[in-house]
């Protein structure tokens, strides 16, 4: 089953943090997962909590400073096999337009 997570690390420091969290989003390329990186956080999806986990671990740890807070939420869904993208769909679906709007 797909395990769709939501990740955000990032350290506590003034002023751009874009190369610490490249170090994080990069660190997810050792593990068999699929990301998507946004402003907030990156969508990680993989076959199985543990594989979720260790890639958590490791965008986690490849962070520098004194002081790094992450955030994981986690969707486990074990009755049924949904990827990422559908749970999109199905939004979109249901408003009938896409579930962006650019000003």
């Amino acid at each position: 089953m797909t395990t769709i997570g939501f990740l955000s690390v990032a350290p506590v420091t003034e002023g751009s943090m874009a190369g610490e969290v490249a170090k994080a989003v990069a660190a997810l390329d050792d593990f068999e997962v699929s990301y998507e990186t946004t402003p907030m956080g990156t969508t990680i999806e993989a076959d199985s909590v543990d594989e979720l986990f260790a890639a958590a671990q490791a965008a986690h740890e490849a962070v520098d400073g004194d002081r790094v807070s992450t955030f994981l939420k986690i969707d486990d869904k074990r009755v049924r096999d949904q990827r990422a993208g559908e749970k999109v769909d199905a939004v979109e679906d249901a408003l009938g337009r896409e579930a962006r709007r650019d000003r």
